[in-house]
């Protein structure tokens, strides 16, 4: 029984791992644009998230999320300062030992601005700063259009680049401010229905990081990444992206920590300040380097960050909301 106890308590994290089983062998089903059109279902996941989280947000939890500065500016150093230098401290030794277009697809992945529906999904798991994950994910998409373009331009040399920065605000508005000002304006009615059902809500982002964990990795096998390249390639992107992420997630929550963030903050800036985009990502590549036919390698390292990314997040933000739970339980025993 205790066997059973312990997988019923970590059913989060076994169901990431059958989600990437799974994609394995039913890519069709899963992948953007398959036969359930995963992507649109976790979009409405995703926006039924913001949702919740506008009838469970307060006003005065709003304001203070939006105001707190010096987490916005932490954050955006970490995606658009800490990441780019990565490039500027490596690019000539990736550039000697792998072919250029897949050296300079890890200087795209560096210079690409962070997620937004997971970054916000995972803060919520972990118990962190919603609000501010909200603006922050948002923030970093929109300074991305420029930026990302920008640094390509610095350090490859590509020019004549339009994005559609109109699209993308209007994007991250019916993704996020929508259904978390419906939440706000329906919070009187719908909020004590919410707390009475709080075991079944907190739920819910977990059951849609799950679903958008096998739809990344649905997309990643239907792309052939895993067996377009040499096996001794694929093991070398994997081991860096491996190597990167863990590098900068610890960077991350050991600075958050220096500077005397609170724990909610911390779990913001570690999920908003080391996720990179795969959505805006690859539409992005297609504008930038147009008809590339290296456009394969040059998009990998992305492909492959990006489920790693989620996927060890997702456990982190399982560990924080257990060190949350641990540390209410000891303060309401000792109150």
């Amino acid at each position: 029984m205790s066997v059973v106890n312990k997988l019923k308590k970590e059913w989060f994290l076994l169901g990431l791992v059958s989600a990437i089983l799974l994609a394995t062998f039913t890519e069709s089903i899963g992948k953007t644009d398959g036969l359930i059109h995963l992507d649109k279902l976790t979009g409405i996941g995703v926006a039924i998230v913001f949702f919740l989280h506008g009838l469970g947000l307060s006003p005065a939890a709003i304001k203070a999320g939006v105001s707190n500065w010096r987490l916005h500016v932490y954050i955006q150093c970490a995606t658009f300062l800490l990441y780019p230098a990565l490039w500027l401290l490596l690019g000539d030794t990736f550039l000697a030992f792998m072919p250029a277009a897949l050296a300079f697809g890890f200087c795209y992945l560096f210079v690409l601005p962070s997620t937004i529906s997971s970054s916000v999904a995972m803060t919520s798991v972990g118990k962190g700063n919603v609000p501010g994950a909200i603006f922050n994910a948002s923030l970093s998409s929109i300074l991305g259009v420029f930026i990302t373009p920008l640094f390509i331009q610095l350090f490859m040399g590509f020019e004549g680049v339009e994005l559609d920065l109109l699209g993308s605000v209007i994007s991250i508005a019916k993704l996020l401010l929508l259904p978390m000002i419906a939440g706000q304006l329906l919070r009187p009615l719908l909020v004590k229905f919410v707390e009475r059902h709080k075991a079944v809500v907190n739920k819910v982002d977990k059951y849609v990081i799950i679903l958008i964990v096998y739809n990344a990795f649905c997309d990643s096998v239907a792309n052939h990444i895993w067996s377009d390249f040499s096996v001794g390639l694929l093991a070398v992107c994997v081991a860096i992206c491996c190597v990167v992420l863990l590098v900068m997630v610890h960077s991350i929550q050991w600075g958050a920590r220096k500077v005397h963030f609170e724990r909610k903050d911390e779990v913001a800036a570690v999920f908003c300040g080391t996720k990179k985009t795969l959505a805006a990502g690859v539409p992005m590549a297609k504008v930038i380097f147009g008809a590339d036919p290296n456009l394969g390698m040059l998009l990998l390292p992305i492909m492959l960050y990006h489920p790693i990314q989620i996927f060890y997040c997702a456990i982190l933000a399982n560990r924080y909301a257990s060190q949350e739970a641990v540390e209410s339980a000891a303060s309401e025993k000792h109150a």
